[in-house]
C-alpha cells in the first residue's frame, strides 16, 4: 500500500488538531480540591462536553479552594461561586434515596457532592422531576453554578 503525501492543508489540520488537544487536555488529580484548583486539575469522572452538568464540575473542580468540603459531605452555598454560608449533610443523619427539602426559603446555588454516592439536586422542593433535576457523581463533584436554584436532593444508594 503507497500512502500519498500531505498537502499543505492536511499538515496544517493535523497542526491545529494537536495543538488544540494539547490545549485540552487535563492531566490526572492530584491531592486536596485546593491543590486540584492550583494546578488547573480536575477529577477524571468530572470531564464532559462543555454546558452539561458534569462540564459545571470540572470548573467547578479548578475553583475548589473557595468551596471547601469535607469527604463524606454534601455542600450546599446559597450563592454561586461558593459563597454565603455553608451547609453540610452528612449520611449518617441523611436518609437515603429520600427527599430532602432544604430549610423553609432556603436555596442553593453552588454545591460540591463528596459523599461517595450519586445525589441528584432539584428545583422544587419536593423533588418533582417536572421542574430541573440533575444527578452529580460522589467522587469529588463541584459545581460552582447550578443552573438552578436547589431547593431539595435526594442522595442514592447507588
Amino acid at each position: 500500500m503507497r500512502l500519498r503525501p500531505r498537502t499543505p492543508h492536511i499538515t496544517a489540520l493535523a497542526t491545529g488538531l494537536t495543538a488544540l488537544a494539547a490545549a485540552l487536555a487535563v492531566p490526572p488529580a492530584t491531592g486536596t480540591p485546593a491543590a486540584q484548583a492550583a494546578t488547573g486539575t480536575s477529577t477524571p469522572a468530572a470531564q464532559a462536553t462543555t454546558g452539561t452538568p458534569a462540564a459545571q464540575a470540572v470548573t467547578g473542580a479548578r475553583a475548589a479552594a473557595a468551596g471547601d468540603c469535607a469527604a463524606g459531605q454534601l455542600c450546599l452555598w446559597p450563592a454561586a461561586g461558593f459563597g454565603g454560608t455553608r451547609r453540610t449533610y452528612e449520611l449518617s443523619d441523611t436518609d437515603i434515596e429520600s427527599c430532602i427539602p432544604l430549610p423553609k426559603g432556603g436555596t442553593a446555588a453552588a454545591l460540591a457532592n463528596r459523599t461517595g454516592r450519586p445525589v441528584t439536586t432539584y428545583q422544587s422542593a419536593e423533588c418533582a422531576e417536572t421542574a430541573e433535576f440533575d444527578t452529580y457523581p460522589g467522587g469529588g463533584t463541584w459545581v460552582p453554578r447550578s443552573p438552578y436554584q436547589v431547593r431539595a436532593f435526594k442522595v442514592w444508594e447507588r
